[in-house]
């Protein structure tokens, strides 16, 4: 048996291309390709854009942290029941390393930064 090849001819809806028009029709297809790839790049980019300016007008500005050779507020430890100023901090019956480790539990329990805290008097209460 013969093999036969059948042919179809351009009155059937086909065409044949020569190696030259392939390579030109798929040259042409790759590019429209990355060119609508590219589209899509520069819309995805703009849409960012526009995104995080409307994010960044939204959120506050920073506040600047305190210089790390600040002076800090004054510990005054005192028993008497005075009343507090706002730059000092009253000690009663506990020493400054227990204060100090008191507020470093406190800041980190509650996820506000030591900075932002306003500690007026730590007392040290007995138990019974």
């Amino acid at each position: 048996m013969n093999p036969t090849i059948v042919l179809l001819s351009v009155e059937d809806g086909l065409r044949k291309y020569g190696f030259g028009e392939a390579l030109g029709v798929a040259l042409f297809t790759w590019a429209i390709v990355f060119a609508v790839l590219f589209l899509i790049f520069i819309c995805i980019r703009l849409f960012g854009a526009v995104v995080g300016s409307a994010t960044k007008a939204k959120t506050p500005a920073p506040v600047a942290a305190p210089a790390a050779n600040a002076p800090a507020a004054p510990v005054v430890s005192e028993d008497s029941g005075e009343e507090f100023s706002s730059g000092a901090l009253k000690l009663k019956g506990c020493d400054e390393k227990t204060a100090a480790m008191i507020m470093a539990i406190v800041s980190d329990n509650t996820k506000i930064p030591l900075n932002e805290l306003i500690f007026k008097s730590i007392t040290l209460v007995e138990e019974k």
